[in-house]
């Protein structure tokens, strides 16, 4: 993690995660996907269900998504010893394939109130660099979010993400032929 530093844009793979300002997490990825089945990946509850799993031993078990502005979302986790973990929202704004923005809270409001998410998607064809930034209610809220883990859980469903993006790259290619 990072500091109000840049890194990590270029590289396939590479999760950086930074601390930026008062308030925000900056979380920067590139994908070997279009920024289209990207965005689709992040609509869509049955893919949603393949990738946003967490870290090890954590699995989503809920996905509901209405992707439309004014539109409500709920995810709900299970994990290790029986933990369980949910969050829920409203689609604040949405434009395909570049933007997203979410407003949400954890049931159990272990993140101090309303995070506010804005995402975007810039690419080509071949590559996708999403860049997802965080608004936290307040510093502690922020530092509380860093402090959960939540670097483990973003990069194990990115990783998984990688291999849904995989298939649905392969796929559109063999329909192109």
């Amino acid at each position: 993690m990072h500091d109000d530093a840049p890194g990590g844009h270029g590289r396939f793979g590479a999760l950086d995660i930074r601390s930026v300002g008062e308030r925000d997490i900056v979380l920067s990825r590139r994908f070997a996907a279009r920024p289209a089945l990207v965005f689709e990946a992040l609509t869509t509850p049955e893919l949603l269900l393949r990738w946003m799993h967490g870290p090890d031993g954590w699995r989503m078990v809920e996905c509901e998504f209405e992707a439309t502005v004014g539109g409500r979302y709920r995810y709900v986790w299970h994990g290790p010893g029986g933990r369980s973990m949910a969050a829920a929202g409203v689609v604040e704004q949405l434009a395909p394939p570049t933007r997203l923005v979410t407003v949400e809270r954890f049931e159990d409001d272990w993140t101090g109130g309303d995070v506010t998410s804005v995402i975007t998607l810039s690419g080509d064809v071949e590559s996708t660099l999403l860049t997802a930034t965080s608004t936290h209610v307040s510093r502690a809220a922020r530092d509380t979010a860093l402090a959960s883990g939540m670097e483990r859980g973003v990069e194990a469903g990115y990783v998984r993400l990688d291999g849904l993006l995989a298939e649905r790259t392969a796929s559109d290619a063999h329909t192109d032929r």
